[in-house]
């Protein structure tokens, strides 16, 4: 008596579709998290892009209005008072106090949208020319 033994490979024929499925998934929110993450560095860097250009804005602004502030002590050496401007999207004001003899002091701030900025100028001479001392920004 002959026994035919057949060969039998066994395998759960259903599930090389599951891994190929798991492993597209994994792979697919793999790519999704790094779509992601490229896209909020992307919006971060935007952010940061804009707020450096409104600070720039700002202090062109200030520094225009310490120049005009100057302008007016040069036109006038006894000149002590206030002004403000208005450009584009911001405004800025001066104060230029006297401290006695040729010492004056301007303070002059600029603001657009939610950036300051700030300047205090120090003058100790007016004749023959305007000398400043010191230019600080606060």
């Amino acid at each position: 008596m002959r026994v035919n033994f057949k060969k039998c490979i066994c395998y759960n024929e259903g599930t090389g579709g599951y891994i190929t499925l798991v492993s597209v998934l994994v792979m697919g929110a793999i790519g999704v998290a790094i779509t992601v993450s490229i896209i909020l560095l992307g919006v971060g860097s935007s952010q940061t892009s804009f707020v450096d250009e409104r600070s720039n804005q700002a202090k062109g602004l200030v520094n225009a209005c310490v120049e005009e502030a100057l302008q007016q002590i040069h036109d006038s050496i006894s000149f002590t008072g206030s002004g403000t401007f208005m450009f584009g999207q911001g405004t800025c004001g001066y104060m230029v106090t006297n401290g006695g003899g040729s010492n004056r002091t301007i303070v002059s701030s600029s603001t657009i949208g939610v950036m300051i900025r700030k300047v205090t100028v120090q003058i100790n001479q007016l004749n023959p020319t305007i000398h400043i001392s010191s230019w600080q920004e606060n």
